[in-house]
């Protein structure tokens, strides 16, 4: 859960500098919230959130 909070802020904060950036507009930007909101209630969400704990568990093996 700890790695849901932090992933969702990190994808915020890229999200805002995009858009600040000019590199995304806002429109395009309301899309692809929306597309990520309702994808995350489709039966695909198990498999998604299963594939981002494995490249958690991944880097969090990684030592440097």
């Amino acid at each position: 859960m700890v790695f849901s909070l932090s992933a969702v802020l990190v994808l915020a904060i890229i999200l805002v500098v995009l858009i600040r950036g000019g590199s995304l507009k806002a429109g395009p930007a309301v899309v692809a919230v929306l597309f990520g909101f309702f994808l995350a209630s489709t039966g695909m969400a198990d498999d998604i959130q299963r594939f981002l704990d494995s490249i958690a568990r991944t880097l969090n093996d990684i030592q440097f």
